[in-house]
């Protein structure tokens, strides 16, 4: 009679917690009332797919549970996702989505010792100190993955050991493994390898956070990186980490020819591992047949400080016929162009000069009133053509132009920046002074940007390192506004 009893209260608090709602969000929240069946796992993990096996994109979701009995720091744990390269073709990764906020995770794609059937590389994920602590019970909830094909092209997902067709709402997955501070908490590797016993799990969940952990956490507030790891000029992940491809109307150059068909991301600098921005204008000699390329930040982000970035300037078209006067830019400029506070510090490459000037042109300019022609300006005749690292410092009053270490121009206070700027990389034609179908390239490798503080290049560049070496693709730590 009692054990009937029990029964019943039971099946009651069962029925209200689903009228409450309680075994929403994919049962996420009744991991502390319930035991899973996976009790003995310090950690387990949830997977669906966003995208069906034949795909241009993979698009993994993945949530972490706490199913130990104490809490564990996110940066002391790892994630593995297994796939097929296919000939050792080079991959790319990016984070969509996350409450954790994507700057605190961490991707990297790497090669299996020992391939497996279905699997000769993995996606890894790691998380910064920034992403916190999960309590016991507690959820990382959903964390929005994409994977990629570097050359752009259709993946086969059927053959990639970590993908299930089937999972389209989150389901534990052993196809994915998972890691604390280096020991084996869940899922079967490749090599048929399963978790260590839980004691020894739970041992290794009360240490404290690991050397990696911390190289990668360790970044100072009031830096924004991003290593252009995305997989094109509609990635979702573009608007989550505040970029966009300008469509719109306006100039300058040839006007109402903003095109998103020129921005892509192709292998970055040399080839190597990561991705990079590119900007490609082309045009037939007619306005009508122009398609000009701008990518820039949605919000303005660079008030004082320093801005760097490693940018690929062309001397040469990229296809058809020389002699255009094209305009590589990057430049930072207030939103408003009537703005009494108006402001926008500019680099302007002109491989065959503009305006009735002769090239090759490189201007440095410092904006107070666009609409007036305030502004201060130094031109250098200098060929530019390759890989340099651009650097803009505002402090102290002054505005530094400078390439590769080398100052350039200094402009003073009357033209230092009043108001906060957007960040912009542009490619666009000056005018169209013959017919016939040509275009030209410019690319960014990574962008690095310090609030407040002068940065060198070389320490600019070591910090870009460190980012990709720790294998973070995208870092905001400016104050939210």
């Amino acid at each position: 009679m009692t054990g009937r009893t029990s029964s019943r209260r039971g099946w009651k608090i069962l029925i209200f917690l689903l009228a409450t709602g309680l075994l929403g969000a994919g049962g996420a929240a009744l991991h502390a009332w319930w035991p899973s069946g996976e009790s003995s796992s310090v950690l387990t993990v949830r997977y669906r797919t966003g995208a069906a096996a034949t795909a241009d994109v993979a698009k993994p979701w993945l949530e972490i549970i706490n199913t130990s009995g104490r809490s564990v720091n996110l940066s002391d744990v790892t994630l593995r996702y297994y796939y097929t390269a296919g000939g050792g073709t080079a991959y790319g990764s990016n984070c969509v989505q996350t409450s954790l906020g994507c700057s605190s995770v961490t991707l990297r794609t790497a090669a299996l010792e020992d391939p497996a059937p279905k699997a000769d590389h993995y996606l890894q994920i790691g998380f910064t100190a920034a992403a916190g602590t999960l309590k016991p019970g507690g959820t990382s909830q959903g964390i929005g993955l994409q994977l990629y094909r570097v050359d752009h092209r259709e993946l086969n997902q059927a053959d990639d050991l970590s993908f299930d067709a089937k999972s389209t709402t989150y389901q534990p997955s052993k196809l994915v493994t998972a890691y604390l501070d280096g020991t084996h908490v869940w899922g079967k590797e490749p090599n048929g390898d399963t978790p260590a016993p839980a004691a020894s799990a739970s041992a290794s969940a009360s240490a404290s956070t690991s050397a990696s952990a911390s190289a990668s956490g360790g970044a100072p507030a009031g830096v924004l990186f991003d290593d252009f790891d995305y997989t094109g000029p509609d990635d979702p992940a573009l608007a989550a980490n505040g970029w966009t491809v300008r469509t719109g109307e306006g100039g300058p150059g040839i006007k109402d020819t903003w095109s998103k068909q020129g921005v892509s991301f192709p292998a970055g600098e040399d080839g190597r591992a990561g991705q990079a921005l590119r900007l490609r204008a082309g045009t037939d000699g007619t306005a009508r047949g122009t398609r000009q390329a701008e990518f820039h930040r949605t919000r303005p982000t660079f008030f004082t400080g320093t801005l760097v970035a490693r940018v690929y300037l062309s001397d040469k078209p990229a296809s058809g016929a020389d002699g255009d006067h094209v305009n590589e830019s990057l430049f930072a400029i207030s939103p408003d162009h009537a703005s009494p506070r108006y402001s926008e510090l500019d680099y302007e490459y002109m491989p065959n000069g503009g305006w009735g000037r002769y090239g090759p042109l490189l201007d440095t300019t410092s904006w107070r009133n666009s609409e007036r022609g305030d502004r201060v300006t130094s031109s250098h005749n200098q060929k530019l053509g390759g890989w340099h690292t651009m650097v803009i410092t505002a402090v102290d009053g002054k505005t530094t132009y400078s390439i590769d270490g080398q100052k350039l121009f200094t402009s003073g206070s009357k033209h230092f920046p009043r108001e906060a700027m957007t960040i912009n990389f542009s490619t666009w034609f000056v005018d169209l002074p013959f017919k016939g179908a040509r275009s030209w390239e410019m690319k960014a490798d990574w962008m690095y940007y310090r609030a407040g503080k002068a940065v060198s290049a070389a320490d600019a560049e070591k910090a870009a390192a460190r980012f990709e070496a720790a294998g973070t693709p995208y870092l905001n730590t400016l104050p939210k506004s």
